[in-house]
């Protein structure tokens, strides 16, 4: 059986850390994904379809972000993961399905704090052993910034649809994308899901599949710009 792709909204994302060091060996050794573009000032993880470069600052930061994986691996892998790291849990529980994403989730944290998901869809099967390719791609970056209302429609405008109408909710947590992949865009101080730390705005960049390159400063505002 082959996979059903829906194609990475995701081509690449850059991230911020004061812990270089201690994120490559985690993400090298500990989920043994593949590193390259190493050096002294920043990283490079393949996941599936796109890439996470970090990015050295002397400034620490943390932020959310989510991994798809097939649904139909979903136990294997975390079978897999409690044996590398602490699953997150919120009332007892160490995952949680999400009836509306068809998809199931696990969440756990990096040695920078990073909350990462990783969301089993039910949609998505891939048959065999758990291998680097079951990280099929990015699915979620959040943001998180003051400014939700209007970077809201700045991502609208910009061709990147919010799900389920076209008002951002600056109190909520809001998904801007298609398929299986979006940005979750929230407000500073609100409880990150199966986490004990409240969203912060901190420096990132995003460059889409289709040459939308979005960058976020450490204020929270957004610049927009396409790559031809």
């Amino acid at each position: 059986m082959k996979i059903r792709r829906g194609g990475s909204m995701f081509k690449s994302v850059t991230f911020y850390t004061n812990k270089l060091k201690s994120l490559r060996r985690f993400y090298g050794g500990v989920l043994e994904l593949d590193i390259s573009e190493t050096s002294g000032e920043q990283f490079t993880v393949k996941v599936g379809e796109s890439t996470i470069t970090f990015k050295y600052t002397d400034q620490p930061a943390f932020y959310h972000f989510a991994i798809n994986i097939p649904g139909n691996q979903f136990s294997m892998m975390k079978f897999w993961m409690q044996d590398r790291v602490t699953l997150n849990r919120d009332e007892g529980r160490d995952e949680v399905f999400f009836p509306s994403f068809a998809a199931d989730s696990m969440y756990f944290e990096d040695p920078a704090g990073n909350i990462i998901e990783l969301i089993g869809r039910r949609h998505r099967d891939l048959l065999g052993d758990l291998t680097t390719a079951s990280f099929l791609n990015i699915s979620e970056v959040g943001i998180t910034t003051p400014f939700v209302a209007e970077v809201g429609e700045q991502l609208q405008d910009f061709g990147i649809a919010l799900r389920g109408g076209t008002e951002v909710n600056p109190n909520s947590v809001n998904f801007l994308g298609k398929g299986d992949t979006f940005i979750v865009l929230v407000k500073p101080d609100r409880k990150w899901y199966f986490s004990k730390k409240v969203s912060k705005s901190y420096p990132l960049e995003i460059e889409m599949s289709d040459g939308k390159h979005i960058v976020v400063d450490d204020e929270g505002k957004i610049t927009l710009s396409s790559i031809v």
